[in-house]
């Protein structure tokens, strides 16, 4: 089972003063916080859980890309 890790996480700055962090190759995964920090601590486990998801409907894993975090 591929990480967190294996992913380009994109984190940006959201309208209402929070940061959101998303991983564009999984639909749906994404996280918001406070800080850069938070959000991205936030996102661990919705990927964690739509690895299980993937897994208890044997759907493939989404191909992972270089693993980089982009600061918009």
């Amino acid at each position: 089972m591929k990480s967190l890790k294996d992913y380009k996480i994109i984190l940006r700055p959201d309208d209402n003063g929070t940061f959101v962090a998303y991983i564009p190759a999984i639909q749906g995964c994404h996280a918001w916080g406070e800080t850069p920090e938070a959000a991205l601590c936030e996102l661990n486990p919705v990927f964690e859980m739509i690895q299980e998801e993937y897994s208890a409907t044997r759907k493939s894993e989404v191909r992972s890309q270089k693993s980089e975090v982009n600061y918009d």
